[in-house]
């Protein structure tokens, strides 16, 4: 890797900020970021982490301790799944390149400790990103993202990454990388991933201590933040996870006060027409979320439990069904040290996922819950027809 072709020198205000485009499974970035550091001897370095990120990093077995019964309680699977999937994405990398995940930002970070220079971290959370993605979406494009992810996991090919390809990696933010598929038919993940993190990056290094600041990026991020370094950013705006919509809070309470109030309704027009509605509700529920929940090879109780919570969950917007399948599951069926250990292989095929534990039962919640969705649906549509 030359050296001046992937440094960007910028001048802001009184200082003169040094931007180095690397790739994340690189080794020549590292030792790019080490001869960098060392000749210019900055007052800040700006690496493009989180702090949960950066914890990670430092300590990268620490996330194996992980209470899987805590994060399915605090409500963070899909997150928990989000980063697993790019963590996994990226050690797939790092391992066909004999390198290790994030080897320029760890010296990056010793630079700091060795130097004495400030140590900013630069990124938005990647937990924030991830939420504003989501909230940004619609119900339909939230569901072919979910078939997306689903379809794009298997794939076993193990090919090897060309000169060319680690090349592409420097035009590419990582997490840009891994969903890079997705970007032209969901925008909006783009816009989210990129552009605002580029802001967000270029403000943080901007505002850096000292008159002498190193910014270590992904080689995606410079153009970006060279450019956002001369504008003003709207922090608050771009760190803030949008509520809820209204109107899903709205018909989250209105379709199971309809619901009650249809088999309210059956029951002055005869007895056996509320049964037969209260029926058509459990069973429909019941049964579609048992089913998504034994798709995915829960153990029985699991699938019993999914069946039994559904129809009562459905009525109540603030319960889910797959959090109590998948607890049940994590109670049952505790993961073991090797299905910590093979979540990067695991979870790149439908084989690993099924077979992993700890990734079958995120599953399980998510399935579960998309279970008694549908149910919810087709067993309201049912109640309908019974009445008219």
């Amino acid at each position: 890797m030359g050296d001046e072709e992937h440094i960007t020198r910028v001048q802001y205000q009184d200082k003169e900020i040094i931007l180095i485009a690397t790739a994340h499974v690189s080794k020549a970035s590292a030792e790019l970021v080490k001869e960098v550091i060392d000749r210019e001897q900055p007052d800040s370095i700006c690496v493009e982490l989180d702090e949960d990120r950066y914890q990670n990093i430092k300590n990268p077995k620490e996330w194996s301790d992980t209470d899987l019964v805590e994060v399915i309680k605090e409500k963070k699977v899909g997150f928990m799944l989000a980063n697993l999937v790019l963590g996994s994405y990226q050690k797939k990398l790092a391992d066909q390149l004999g390198t290790d995940v994030g080897q320029e930002m760890l010296q990056g970070i010793q630079a700091a400790e060795e130097t004495g220079a400030q140590l900013v971290l630069a990124d938005r959370s990647i937990q924030t990103t991830f939420m504003r993605i989501w909230r940004k979406m619609t119900l339909k494009e939230k569901f072919e993202l979910l078939l997306n992810l689903f379809f794009a996991l298997d794939d076993e090919e193990e090919n090897e990454i060309t000169d060319e390809e680690i090349a592409n990696l420097l035009q590419k933010d990582m997490l840009e990388g891994a969903m890079a598929n997705m970007k032209e038919e969901f925008p909006k993940i783009g816009d989210i991933l990129l552009c605002e993190r580029d802001q967000h990056l270029a403000n943080k290094i901007k505002h850096a201590p000292g008159k002498k600041v190193v910014a270590i990026l992904g080689g995606g991020h410079v153009a970006g933040v060279k450019e956002e370094i001369f504008k003003e950013q709207n922090m608050q705006e771009i760190t803030t996870v949008p509520a809820a919509g209204k109107t899903m809070k709205v018909i989250g309470w209105a379709i199971p006060i309809a619901i009650i109030v249809l088999i309210l309704y059956g029951f002055t027009q005869s007895t056996q027409t509320g049964l037969e509605q209260i029926l058509s509700w459990v069973l429909w529920n019941g049964t579609l979320a048992a089913l998504f929940t034994a798709i995915m090879l829960g153990h029985p109780l699991s699938v019993l439990t999914a069946f039994v919570v559904a129809p009562i969950s459905s009525l109540n917007p603030m319960l889910a069904c797959g959090w109590f399948a998948g607890l049940m599951e994590a109670h049952i069926r505790k993961p073991k040290v090797e299905d910590v250990s093979n979540i990067s292989n695991d979870i790149f095929s439908i084989k690993g996922l099924f077979h992993n534990r700890f990734l079958r039962t995120l599953l399980i919640v998510i399935m579960a819950n998309i279970g008694s969705s549908l149910g919810t649906v087709i067993a309201g549509l049912d109640i309908i027809k019974s009445l008219f």
